[in-house]
């Protein structure tokens, strides 16, 4: 499922990339707005699936590593539950030789007797207490410090490498390190090329007019919810008063004429550029005005009549 999100998103994001410089190319504003917003949305996606494949694998090594500590605390704690012998044997009944002990020929200061049962049973106190609130937390920090050192849960399979077996040079990639270079190299020269088709194509300064009288241009309007004659001529003169400034010179002789029922033409003069042009196709066919489309039939030049 991972690997589907990631082929999904890759092509999505190569399709809204491209999309997103046709329509730069083309001036088709609105579309490269959608475009780039679309684009934006995708590598978030991909952010996402990456990060959450990344929070994925940690929560498993943490459960992981959380299993292999409970595991050590049972042993320890299996460890503890095991009959320890008696630390304090000489603080038990002494049996004499003779009747009620007395023949004994071991010879003890009473000072000292007193002073070591004293001294030993305050120690068995103390033992005892630290053992029953020290000993949870020191085997849990205990069984931590020695998980690193715990075999691994599925088993050591096969011969482990040596350190001699291993070169102390690692062999030269020449082949690798060429192939990067061009591929940097021929990754840097699109890059350039692309950025400056771009620039060329998306470029405000005025260019030379061609020798020709004017620049026509044909288009149909479609207006969403009505087809009312009178709903079109303003919807198409709305939408050409708006696109006629998007060219990089100035129009003061462009006219908006009716042909048919929903079919205008628009004349320039002088004559547009051929940047100018596309610029103004763009404009037209990506433009909405009053819930109007227009859709380009066709573009032309008049010849100068010598």
């Amino acid at each position: 499922m991972r690997y589907v999100s990631y082929l999904f998103g890759g092509l999505s994001l190569a399709a809204a990339a491209v999309y997103l410089v046709i329509y730069l190319y083309r001036w088709e504003w609105q579309r490269a707005i959608v475009a780039g917003v679309l684009l934006l949305a995708v590598e978030g996606f991909l952010v996402l699936v990456v990060m959450l494949g990344r929070l994925g694998r940690i929560e498993r090594r943490l459960a992981e590593a959380d299993s292999r500590v409970d595991e050590i605390k049972r042993r320890l704690e299996h460890t503890r539950e095991e009959p320890a012998g008696n630390a304090f044997r000489w603080l038990g009944d002494l049996r004499g030789d003779g009747p009620g002990g007395t023949s004994r020929t071991f010879v003890f200061v009473p000072v000292l007797m007193v002073t070591g049962a004293a001294l030993s049973g305050i120690a068995w106190v103390v033992q005892r207490f630290a053992a029953l609130t020290a000993r949870p937390g020191a085997e849990r920090r205990l069984a931590g410090r020695l998980a690193p050192l715990a075999a691994p849960a599925g088993g050591v399979r096969g011969p482990l490498p040596q350190l001699e077996d291993r070169p102390a040079v690692p062999r030269p990639r020449v082949l690798r390190t060429l192939a990067a270079v061009v591929a940097s190299v021929a990754a840097v020269a699109l890059l350039v090329l692309g950025v400056k088709a771009l620039s060329d194509a998306t470029e405000t300064r005025a260019e030379a007019r061609p020798n020709a009288a004017a620049s026509i241009v044909v288009f149909r309007i479609e207006v969403h919810g009505t087809s009312s004659d009178p709903a079109r001529q303003l919807a198409a003169q709305d939408l050409w008063e708006s696109c006629r400034r998007s060219t990089s010179t100035d129009n003061p002789g462009a006219s908006l004429d009716r042909l048919s029922t929903g079919i205008y033409a628009a004349v320039v003069r002088p004559a547009l550029s051929s940047h100018d042009m596309m610029r103004l196709r763009g404009c037209l066919s990506d433009a909405t005005a009053n819930r109007a489309t227009a859709t380009i039939l066709g573009d032309g030049a008049a010849v100068r009549d010598h």
